[in-house]
This record gives structure tokens, C-alpha cells and sequence, in this order.
């Protein structure tokens, strides 16, 4: 996602709008379908609030519960989906990246508010109740701003950038360097590399309540060999003689280890698996060896 400035104050009443929204057309980036847009897709693009108020740091958070006789209702939209509706397409300017403490969920929206019937036949600005009752919304969706809103306490599901987050924490297994031969090597023969290290693990997570299954694959495989040299691979390796992984040294001492990259798929309360959308690493332990240069010597074979 791309990094847009961010804005500079907004203040969050009735009545002010302090976000100028980027329109489609102007967006860098050219637009992009929903395959190519996985916020609108993958997850609900719109979530309802009972609140959304501003903290004197400039961060907003949006609840459940609201004071008393609270004139509005507020509603969270991705800016993906309100351009994806708006103009068929949605650009660069639709994605922000919003910083989020751990366990915290923060995400872009643009919130829309609508006003409420309150006690006493009212609105907060006087439009007509129609004889509602209190509580009932009317009016139409009049647009807030455009934030990154903290949206934890609305318990919607992980989404693939919380997933990720646990992701790159989880305790995957730094496999190991095998060689063969398993001593010292020869210089003008091949020393052959693999791992027998497990390629696959599962883990059961709770994040926020939602039972989270993660399934982290080996996808790469990056050989240090120790000579300034790097072999990748996608599987890996096998010992010889079905060996996919080789490398030929001169003669002297080497140390060489394996870089492992990990992707993963994930499900929600056992629903339909996703992909998480991005990979981690992990570094196995080093191994050195002594590469050594044979000499031929001439023989008599009858002595």
C-alpha cells in the first residue's frame, strides 16, 4: 500500500468537514478491480458505529456504546469501495497504511454520520422527525472525514494485515544445513546441500476472541554458501544422488547456512482459507567445513 500524508486536524462535529477526499480520476496509480482489491472483497467494507470520537492526540475510535441521547449514528466505509462504487475503479489514493499498537485494530475509513431522533420529537438540527421514534435514524449519510480509526472495540474479524503481524512472530523452526559429504569436501567435486528440517506448521491462534489457524509453508530456500555465492531454491534438497542443490568450491574453509522464507494461508472461526499477505524468514544455524584439493600421485600397483 502506498504512504499518503496524512491530514492535519480534523475537528469532528456536526457540522465540519476538514478531509478533502482525492477523486479517482487524479489518484496515482490508475484504478484497480476488486481481484486487485482485496479490502473490498475479502471483508465487509462497511462497519456501523454507535460513536466515533477524537483524542487531544489526534487519534479517533469508534464503540458500541454511546452517551446518552446521542444525536448520531456513524458509519465506516473502506475508500476502496466508496470509489469502487462511485466511479468503477479505485486508485493509489484509496490505500493508507495506519499504524496499530499490538492487539489493536486501526484502519482507514471515511465516516459518515446520520442523525438520530432523540426525545421530544427532535433532531439535533432541527430536521424532520417524521413522527419516528427516538433512536431511529433519518435523514441521509452525510460524509465526516477520512481517518485512520480505531475499530477494536467494534470486534470485527482479524484482518490479513493483523494476521500478518502474528505471523512474523510465530516460533518457526530455523532449519538446518546439511552437506554432503558430511565432513570435509573436495575441491572439483560438488558439495551437495539439502535440509531435513519439518517444511510445514500449524498453529492455533486467539486473536481478540476469533480462532485463528495459521499454516506456514517453506516456499524458499536460499543457500549461503559461504563463498559469496547464493543458490535459492524452492524445495529442499535431497541428499545424493536425487540432490537438487550443489555448489563447487576451491580448496579452504567455509561456513554455510540456510535462509528459509515462510508464506502461510489462515482461516477465521474455521471459515474459508486466505492467504496472509506477506512472508517472514528464518536463518538456520552455520556450518563450517574445510574444503580440501586432492593431489594425484603415480603409483606402482605391484609394489
Amino acid at each position: 500500500m502506498s504512504r499518503l500524508p496524512y491530514y492535519a486536524t480534523v475537528v469532528l462535529n456536526a457540522f465540519v468537514v476538514a478531509w478533502v477526499f482525492a477523486s479517482p480520476a487524479s489518484a496515482a496509480g490508475g484504478g484497480c478491480s476488486n481481484t486487485l482489491c482485496p479490502e473490498v472483497g475479502a471483508a465487509p467494507s462497511a462497519l456501523t458505529a454507535s460513536y466515533v470520537s477524537g483524542s487531544s492526540g489526534g487519534g479517533w475510535t469508534a464503540s458500541s456504546s454511546a452517551p446518552a441521547d446521542q444525536p448520531w449514528t456513524y458509519r465506516l466505509t473502506k475508500p476502496c469501495a466508496i470509489s469502487d462504487q462511485e466511479a468503477g475503479a479505485c486508485g493509489a489514493a484509496d490505500f493508507r497504511e495506519c499504524p496499530a499498537p499490538p492487539d489493536r485494530v486501526v484502519e482507514d475509513f471515511v465516516v459518515e454520520q446520520r442523525r438520530l431522533v432523540l426525545p421530544g420529537d427532535r433532531t439535533v438540527d432541527g430536521f424532520p422527525t417524521g413522527g419516528q421514534p427516538p433512536g431511529t435514524p433519518v435523514g441521509q449519510w452525510d460524509t465526516l472525514l477520512r481517518a485512520c480509526i480505531d475499530i477494536t472495540a467494534l470486534n470485527p474479524p482479524p484482518s490479513p494485515d493483523e494476521v500478518y503481524r502474528y505471523f512474523r512472530t510465530l516460533p518457526l523452526p530455523e532449519l538446518p544445513t546439511r552437506q554432503q559429504p558430511p565432513g570435509d569436501g573436495l575441491s572439483g567435486l560438488p558439495v551437495v546441500f539439502h535440509t531435513d528440517g519439518p517444511t510445514t506448521q500449524t498453529f492455533d491462534l486467539d486473536i481478540r476472541g476469533f480462532d485463528v489457524d495459521i499454516v506456514a509453508t517453506a516456499s524458499s530456500f536460499t543457500w549461503h554458501t559461504g563463498d559469496g555465492t547464493d543458490l535459492v531454491s524452492s524445495d529442499p534438497g535431497a541428499p545424493w544422488p536425487d540432490h537438487s542443490v550443489s555448489h563447487d568450491y576451491r580448496s579452504g574453509t567455509y561456513t554455510s547456512s540456510l535462509t528459509t522464507t515462510w508464506t502461510g494461508t489462515y482461516t477465521v472461526d474455521g471459515g474459508a482459507p486466505a492467504d496472509v499477505p506477506g512472508t517472514t524468514t528464518t536463518d538456520g544455524p552455520p556450518v563450517t567445513f574445510d574444503v580440501l584439493e586432492a593431489r594425484p600421485v603415480l603409483v606402482n600397483p605391484y609394489d
